[in-house]
């Protein structure tokens, strides 16, 4: 059986593979007490939340080819040259060589968990005895975000440097699985083997392809301008004779559910894109730069009016449908905290999204979506073949809770081209 090529050159074309990582006990692996640094606000019912992502999983296996994170990670760990060095490099980055050996003698489904759940510390020395941690190597808390480790950009993968150290592994493995598990076919780019890694972030929910020729990078707390320079010095590197554009929005550090780009913009179809407002439309001290290149060249540098006059400019001419509404600020607030904007496309004019939001798909529904129930897609109720442009309202109550929506929760690696 042939690798898998990646190919991802736009937000909406219809959706051929993806990468998901179904919420195991990882999510359960924290406390009140350690939930802030697992980067969370709140700790997670996993019961709960598994049936929520069961809905996003169904619908997802009925449009493409899906691939969860620890079947890939076992392929790689089947190899003994990749468990070695896999192993090696993991340990090494988190101070915890003494692991090594150990971790060695364990099968490869049985270590595929143990990385992303956490390797449980031994009681064996002073030192961990009087040690207040659980584990030696730290659960992998926000794994099922698949979307922020790994991106996909046209042919190659551009591995994520996360902001947050407690997320590095998820970024070690996706490498593994692109390089190492020999189901792929594809080149990755990792910003960690170039000069001044420390400097860079990079999280895959502040990159948008919108068209072979078009990025849009959000620059918050997540990435960070050094990060953009490094994906624009990627973009010279090709040295193409070809225009191409970078979009960066700049966000707001806080509140936190404005962590990414696709938290306040994500692509709906052709012609229509969810905005929140208030950030992406509405005067504010937020910048929205236009970068040019030409012939792997930086031709201009450029504050411009927003996303969507830079878009048009293009030749992408996009409707805003509003997250929230268009009626009260408030209810945009609420409906933005919980991912509202946050909707990933299965293609286009086909989307996917909480259907907790209910403001945001009544807009979405007078902008000509039909709002169809994921559980009654994936119960076989209703044939998503048979409408042309919808919105899949997945039951959310759990999910959401931990800080992301359905385009959080997927990593795309294949789509079929468009024709703009």
């Amino acid at each position: 059986m042939g690798k898998v090529d990646v190919s991802v050159f736009s937000e909406i074309g219809e959706l051929e593979g993806v990468i998901l990582h179904t919420p195991g006990a990882e999510v359960e692996n924290m406390t009140p007490e350690n939930a802030q640094r697992a980067l969370y606000s709140d700790i997670l019912n996993l019961n709960v939340a598994r049936k929520e992502y069961s809905q996003l999983s169904g619908v997802l296996s009925k449009v493409a080819k899906v691939y969860q994170v620890a079947d890939l990670l076992e392929k790689v760990l089947e190899d003994e040259e990749n468990k070695e060095y896999l192993i090696e490099k993991i340990c090494r980055h988190e101070n915890a060589m003494s692991l090594y050996d150990n971790l060695l003698d364990y099968q490869p489904k049985e270590l595929s968990r143990l990385l992303i759940e956490g390797v449980p510390i031994v009681r064996n020395t002073l030192t961990n005895f009087l040690s207040k941690e659980r584990f030696s190597l730290r659960p992998l808390y926000n794994f099922y975000f698949t979307r922020d480790a790994s991106i996909a950009i046209g042919e190659d993968v551009l591995i994520g440097k996360m902001a947050n150290a407690v997320r590095d592994r998820e970024s070690i493995i996706m490498e593994a699985i692109f390089s190492r598990s020999g189901v792929f076919n594809t080149h990755t780019i990792n910003p960690t083997t170039f000069s001044n890694p420390s400097d860079i972030t990079i999280e895959g929910g502040d990159v948008l392809v919108v068209r072979d020729d078009i990025l849009l990078v959000g620059n918050g707390t997540r990435t960070n301008t050094h990060g953009i320079d490094f994906i624009l010095n990627r973009f010279l590197a090709r040295n193409e004779k070809k225009r191409r554009h970078i979009l960066v929005q700049e966000l707001p550090h806080k509140p936190e559910s404005f962590i990414h780009l696709d938290m306040v913009f994500t692509m709906l179809d052709y012609d229509k894109c969810m905005v929140y407002e208030p950030i992406i439309l509405q005067p504010n001290r937020y910048q929205t730069v236009q970068i040019t290149i030409d012939n792997g060249v930086v031709k201009e540098i450029k504050t411009v009016d927003n996303l969507l006059v830079a878009l048009k400019s293009l030749g992408i001419d996009l409707k805003p449908v509003f997250c929230g509404g268009s009626k009260d600020r408030w209810i945009q607030e609420r409906e933005q905290w919980h991912s509202g904007a946050n909707f990933v496309a299965i293609g286009p004019g086909k989307v996917i999204g909480y259907g907790r939001n209910i403001n945001t798909l009544d807009e979405m529904n007078r902008n000509g979506f039909e709002i169809l129930k994921a559980k009654d897609i994936v119960s076989g109720k209703v044939d998503v073949n048979s409408y042309s442009k919808y919105v899949v309202a997945l039951d959310g109550s759990e999910l959401p809770r931990g800080g992301g929506g359905a385009r959080c929760m997927t990593m795309p690696f294949k789509r079929k081209p468009l024709k703009w």
